[in-house]
């Protein structure tokens, strides 16, 4: 297997005080085995909404193009300067990135990310293979999709964009990639699910029929992308679910967010035969797969404005582990919420999500959020130092 040279999970050796420091607050919300069979090699997996759209550009590339280097005095060099310190800091073998723009050379992108900000510094550390593409953020609808008699970019799109990637998805990691058995599920029909949820007005359908006919349930993607370590394949499930926010009483986003969580739920239920995925194969993942379901799912179980029933079910179902990852950064931004301790999002929600399957063993578990007290809190101390949200991530132990 392919690790970074001179790396070893659980052992790493931090250059500094302030990394020690960083380290032992990660080791403080380890969380209990779930599974007490033996196990061989222990893997680090996370997921880091690195907020890395570019906000302020009307391009795909223009937030890490080859202007943007570290040595740049400017906010963007900043900020990506600050995100590769936390994943440096945290080191995961696995690692999923939401809201990365998928460009149009993507893979250019994410080496130039690589080269440039990662495998540089006191705590270098590389991702030999990646894993990414096309989402449907961005992409045109093929009707008006807010009857203002035009079809344009962000109103009517697949997912709100400003451009074809935009709040993209990119998985890096240390162990190889299964390429050729990637499932994508970016143009499953939203209508093709059972039961779906769909918005309604008064009792009334909302979207014309023109409409739901063609609207796919993914606002972004799903990827289940196979990643082998060793001679273990372990599945990693990403996707980024619309915030169930910024509609009208329809609740178009809510529901969606809703059913593109229900996706995981069915598909590693064994409830997916209805399920095709972008090459015309039918079905969900086989019984007894291990898999990571991963990434800014914008839901709760027990807050905020989703709908929590979903979230509800799916950290209950008997084949998904929740470490509950927490951290102290998370209680002391909000000291007098219960249960803020779980929080991973800078306003106030657990949000984000490794969810291992049963099958295998978690270790420890974490939200990297230093408290004020910490040297390295400068790093998550605004969104414009980092992200609004915070990575979280979970050592796991693969059966022999």
């Amino acid at each position: 297997m392919k690790t970074a040279k001179g790396e070893y999970r659980g052992k790493v050796k931090f250059i500094g005080l302030a990394l020690v420091a960083v380290w032992g607050m990660l080791l403080m919300s380890a969380c209990q085995s779930n599974n007490p069979t033996e196990v061989s090699m222990p893997i680090r997996v996370a997921t880091f909404n690195v907020s890395m759209e570019a906000r302020n550009y009307q391009s795909d590339s223009a937030l890490l193009s080859d202007q943007v280097l570290p040595q740049a005095l400017d906010a963007r060099a900043e900020q990506i300067v600050n995100i590769a310190k936390v994943i440096q800091a945290v080191r995961p073998d696995i690692v999923l990135l939401n809201e990365f723009d998928y460009s149009a050379t993507p893979y250019a992108t994410i080496e130039h990310f690589k080269q440039q900000f990662l495998n540089v510094g006191d705590q270098p550390v590389d991702y030999p293979y990646v894993y990414t593409s096309p989402v449907n953020t961005g992409e045109l609808f093929p009707v008006d999709l807010d009857g203002d008699g035009e079809i344009r970019q962000p109103a009517d799109t697949y997912g709100f964009g400003y451009f074809p990637g935009h709040y993209g998805m990119v998985l890096l990691s240390r162990y190889p990639i299964v390429h050729q058995a990637v499932r994508t599920f970016q143009t499953f029909r939203w209508q093709d699910m059972p039961d779906a949820l769909a918005p309604e007005i008064d009792g009334q359908p909302y979207y014309q029929p023109e409409q739901w006919q063609a609207m796919r349930l993914s606002s972004k993607s799903h990827w289940d992308v196979p990643v082998k370590v060793g001679d273990t394949e372990v599945h990693i499930l990403a996707s980024h679910p619309t915030p169930p926010v910024f509609d009208g009483p329809e609740d178009r986003n809510g529901r969606r967010n809703h059913d593109e969580i229900r996706l995981w739920l069915d598909y590693v239920a064994g409830n997916a035969d209805y399920l095709y995925d972008d090459h015309g194969a039918y079905g969900g993942l086989a019984q007894g797969a291990h898999f990571v379901i991963v990434g800014d799912l914008n839901a709760s179980a027990t807050e905020g404005d989703g709908r929590r029933v979903m979230m509800q079910r799916l950290l209950n179902h008997p084949r998904v582990y929740d470490p509950k990852p927490a951290s102290p950064g998370a209680s002391a931004a909000r000291p007098d919420q219960p249960g803020s301790e779980y929080h991973t999002a800078a306003w106030g929600m657990r949000a984000d999500y490794v969810l291992p399957s049963q099958s295998l063993t978690a270790q420890a578990s974490g939200v990297f959020w230093p408290t004020p007290e910490e040297p390295l809190h400068y790093l998550v101390k605004d969104r414009q130092s980092s992200s609004d949200h915070r990575l979280v991530w979970v050592d796991l132990l693969l059966p022999e």
